[in-house]
């Protein structure tokens, strides 16, 4: 989009001054971002310029209804104990109309967050010290909505994490094979079908009420977290799309996929790609520390679960999407969804491998 035009968006929000610099960020698979710096009194403040998918989110209404409602609740949180909320959490900014998005003249949804400053993001974990960080992070957001009401969230992806859905997906990309890339996977498709009764335990599970619904994130990746630039630590949770009720194990699971991962999400050298123990205890420390009695005995036996579960979930939906041509998660080369299949299929290989490890770490804490 050109200059002119998203100059012309970004004034539809209430922004003071003038708009100075608008960089596009490279980052995520689903949303097109940028950093927005707007000058007044010479004083330059940046923001976060966004849109919103309408190919993923069919309902952009719902979403932002649910991220107002959720930053709301979380400011007056951390209001109480102290902290800083227009750091240690999102500010939306509304648009003239009292909205907290825009719709542009060809429908498409946009929305603006502050920037918050002196913090930074991490793609690929360094230290276990990061990741035991990021934990009590993730593991706070969880604690701090837990009076939530979640019959006030929209489910902004319907059955998001209903794994015997995201199976079914699976075999319908295979039974289309639009692109005619099927057979050149079979092997790939066979893996999956060979684990369907693990995959869908854990939302079998919680159907038959053994698992209890929270105020969950559903996207705990480690770049789904700031940093603070002066100490280290975890500062705030980003990326709230997707807060809707769900379940805390998936939480943790998504977090061990992204960050316990010793490589890259599509890291084509499989033999790179395994469970990084060191890491999986940070996280794990961190987490359940923060989620002491909130959470019950039984999902915290199950976070190692967790884990193989939503890696395998995610993996199955890279697959599918690759299967089908693309049409999901954004790819800046060819291949790259089939290689973020592989990927994760290594890596859920490697935490099956080391399933009785993981118990063990996440048993110190019952």
């Amino acid at each position: 989009m050109n200059t002119d035009k998203l100059n012309k968006i970004i004034k539809a929000f209430c922004l003071p001054g003038e708009i100075t610099d608008i960089k596009p960020i490279v980052t995520g698979h689903i949303n097109t971002t940028y950093r927005v710096t707007v000058e007044e009194n010479g004083i330059k403040k940046p923001y976060t310029f966004q849109t919103i998918n309408k190919y993923v989110f069919k309902n952009p209404e719902l979403v932002m209804d649910n991220i107002l409602k959720v930053t709301t609740h979380l400011k007056k949180k951390i209001s109480e104990a102290g902290g800083d909320p227009e750091r240690e959490c999102l500010t939306v900014i509304m648009s003239h109309d009292n909205l907290p998005y825009y719709i542009d003249e060809n429908g498409e949804y946009w929305r603006v967050y502050s920037f918050v400053d002196d913090s930074y993001t991490v793609d690929v974990v360094e230290t276990p010290a990061q990741l035991e960080s990021a934990g009590r992070g993730f593991g706070r957001f969880q604690q701090m909505l837990a009076d939530f009401p979640m019959s006030e969230l929209a489910e902004t992806i319907p059955s998001f994490h209903d794994t015997e859905l995201r199976l079914s997906q699976l075999e319908e990309a295979v039974a289309e094979d639009r692109c005619g890339r099927a057979s050149s996977v079979a092997d790939e498709i066979d893996f999956f079908r060979k684990r369907k009764e693990v995959m869908c335990s854990l939302v079998k599970m919680q159907k038959e009420g053994k698992l209890p619904l929270r105020v969950t994130h559903n996207d705990t990746k480690f770049n789904n977290i700031l940093i603070d630039n002066k100490t280290n630590e975890a500062l705030c949770v980003i990326d709230l799309d997707t807060v809707m009720p769900g379940l805390s194990v998936h939480d943790f699971g998504d977090a061990i996929r992204f960050a316990a991962n010793s490589a890259e999400e599509d890291e084509t050298n499989l033999e790179k790609v395994y469970l990084d123990k060191e890491l999986y205890k940070a996280f794990t420390k961190g987490f359940i520390s923060e989620l002491a009695g909130f959470v019950t005995d039984e999902e915290i036996r199950l976070m190692p679960l967790g884990a193989l579960v939503i890696t395998l979930e995610l993996a199955s939906r890279f697959l599918a999407d690759y299967i089908n041509g693309d049409v999901y998660f954004k790819i800046h080369r060819d291949g790259q969804n089939l290689d973020r299949a592989r990927c994760q299929m290594k890596l859920a290989s490697s935490m099956e491998e080391n399933m009785d490890f993981m118990k063990k770490i996440t048993e110190e804490y019952l």
